[in-house]
C-alpha cells in the first residue's frame, strides 16, 4: 500500500495510543487525523476502493469529525460525504441488538427468556444428528434471547461455508442481506414467513453450547415485532432512528436518495468489479423483508449518532432511547458458559464483540465493543477512552484488505498524538 505509514507502524501506534488514552478527557477538535486520512487516501489513490468516510466522536456535546476521501463510485465526480448512503450489512446486527436491549431495559423482554414465549413455533427445538439422514434429537434446552444476541442459539447462516445447515438454509430461502428475494429461488414474503421457515429447521448444536455465526439477529427482529405489535422496521424508525436523527437510515433507498447511494464492488485480481449500483439496485424496492442481521442502509452522519448514543449510556443530544443500565448491559460480555470468539478470546456483547482484559488481540483496549460489515465497514465504541467511530466504504469480501483494522489503529494513534 502506498502510504506514508506502514501497516506495522500504524498498528503499533494504535496499540500504544489506545493504552495511553485511558482516562484522558480531551475532546476531538477540528484538527485532522493525518494517519487515518493518509491510509484512506492511499486506498483510494490505488483504486482499491472508490471512496470512504470515517466518522469519529468522543460523545457528549462534541461534534463528530468526518474524514472523507474519494467518490461514491469509480470514475464518478461525486465525492464521498457524511450523507453518502452505504450498505452496512452486518453492522445492522448491533442496531437490532440495541433494539432488543431497549425492550429488556423496559422489562418487556428478559435476557434469559425463552424466545418460545414470544414465538411458540420455536417451543420444541431439535438438534441435527446426521446430515445425510437428517436425523435429529430434542435440544437440551430452549433458545434464549441471550443466545440470539450472542450467536450461541444453535441457528446457522446461509453464508457460512462449513456445516450441513447452510445449504439447507439457502434452499429454504432463509438467506441474509436485506434483499433475500434477489438471492433465492424461494424468496421470503415477510418476517413471519422467515420465522415459520426457520422454526422448521434443526439446530447445529444445543443452545448455549457453542458459537456459530447465524441469522439469530434477523429472528430477534421478529421477536421485537411480536412483543411490540409494531412492524420491526417501523419500531426502529419510531424508537431509534427518528429520535437519534438518523434520517437516512432504513432498509431501502427512496428514489430521491439514489443519487447519494454508493456503488458496491467486489475485489478481484483484475481490480474492482461492479457488485451493485443504482438505479438497478434491489435496495430501491420497498418490498424487501427487513433484515435485522444484514439489511440496513446508513450514512456516516447517522451511524456515528448511534455509536455516540451507546458511548453516552443510551442518550444522544439530550434524547434518551434506552436506560443507562440497558446500555451498560449491551456493552458487556453476555456470552453464556464462558464462550469466547476465537482466536483472540473476545467476549460477546449485544451483537458485538467485546474486548476482555484477557483477550489477546493487539491494539484493542479492554471494554471496546465493535462489529463489521460484509462490505468493509466497521464500528466501535470505547467507553474507557471515550472514543467511538464508524467507517463506511463498499468492497467485498470484507477481508480482501486489512483496511478497517488499519484505519481504526491509525485513528487511535492520531488521537493519542493530538
Amino acid at each position: 500500500m502506498a502510504s506514508e505509514l506502514s501497516r506495522r507502524s500504524v498498528l503499533a501506534l494504535g496499540l500504544s495510543g489506545a493504552a495511553s488514552l485511558a482516562g484522558c478527557a480531551t475532546e476531538i477538535t477540528s484538527a485532522p487525523f493525518p494517519r487515518a486520512q493518509s491510509i484512506i487516501d492511499a486506498y483510494v489513490r490505488d483504486r482499491k476502493i472508490s471512496g470512504a468516510v470515517l466518522a469519529l466522536t468522543r460523545g457528549g456535546a462534541t461534534a463528530p469529525v468526518f474524514l472523507r476521501s474519494g467518490t461514491i463510485a469509480l470514475n464518478s465526480a461525486q465525492p464521498a460525504e457524511p450523507d453518502t448512503l452505504y450498505r452496512v450489512y452486518s453492522m445492522s446486527k448491533p442496531i437490532t441488538g440495541i433494539a432488543t436491549m431497549m425492550l429488556i431495559g423496559e422489562g418487556r423482554l428478559g435476557l434469559d427468556q425463552p424466545i418460545s414465549d414470544i414465538l411458540p413455533e420455536f417451543a420444541n427445538p431439535r438438534v441435527l444428528v446426521n446430515a445425510e439422514t437428517m436425523e435429529t434429537r430434542p435440544a437440551a434446552g430452549p433458545i434464549l434471547v441471550r443466545h440470539c444476541l450472542t450467536h450461541t442459539s444453535g441457528l446457522s447462516y446461509g453464508i457460512n461455508t462449513t456445516g450441513a445447515l447452510p445449504p439447507i438454509y439457502r434452499a429454504q430461502g432463509v438467506t441474509p442481506f436485506g434483499r433475500p428475494g434477489d438471492l433465492s429461488p424461494n424468496p421470503l414474503r415477510s418476517l413471519e414467513d422467515f420465522g415459520t421457515r426457520l422454526a422448521a429447521l434443526p439446530l447445529s448444536f444445543d443452545p448455549g453450547a457453542s458459537i456459530e455465526y447465524s441469522v439469530s439477529l434477523d429472528l430477534l427482529g421478529l421477536v421485537i415485532q411480536r412483543v411490540t405489535g409494531t412492524p420491526f422496521d417501523v419500531f426502529l424508525q419510531q424508537r431509534l432512528f427518528g429520535p437519534l436523527g438518523m434520517s437516512d437510515t432504513g432498509f431501502y433507498v427512496p428514489q430521491d436518495k439514489l443519487e447519494r447511494f454508493a456503488t458496491n464492488y467486489r475485489v478481484t485480481p483484475e481490480g474492482l468489479r461492479l457488485e451493485d449500483a443504482p438505479p438497478n439496485t434491489p435496495y430501491a424496492r420497498i418490498e424487501g423483508v427487513p433484515s435485522g442481521g444484514a439489511g440496513v442502509i446508513s450514512t456516516a452522519h447517522d451511524y456515528i449518532r448511534f455509536c455516540s448514543m451507546l458511548l453516552d449510556d443510551g442518550a444522544y443530544n439530550g434524547v434518551r432511547v434506552m436506560t443507562p443500565e440497558a446500555a451498560t448491559l449491551a456493552r458487556s460480555n453476555i456470552a453464556p458458559n464462558n464462550l469466547r470468539i476465537p482466536p483472540d478470546g473476545h467476549g460477546i456483547a449485544a451483537a458485538m464483540r467485546v474486548v476482555l482484559p484477557e483477550s489477546t488481540q493487539a491494539g484493542m483496549p479492554a471494554g471496546q465493543v465493535s462489529w463489521g460489515g460484509a462490505a468493509g465497514t466497521t464500528m466501535w465504541v470505547d467507553r474507557a477512552n471515550r472514543f467511538a467511530g464508524a467507517f463506511l466504504t463498499q468492497y467485498m469480501p470484507q477481508d480482501a484488505y486489512p483496511l478497517r483494522e488499519e484505519v481504526r489503529a491509525a485513528a487511535y494513534a492520531d488521537l493519542a498524538a493530538s
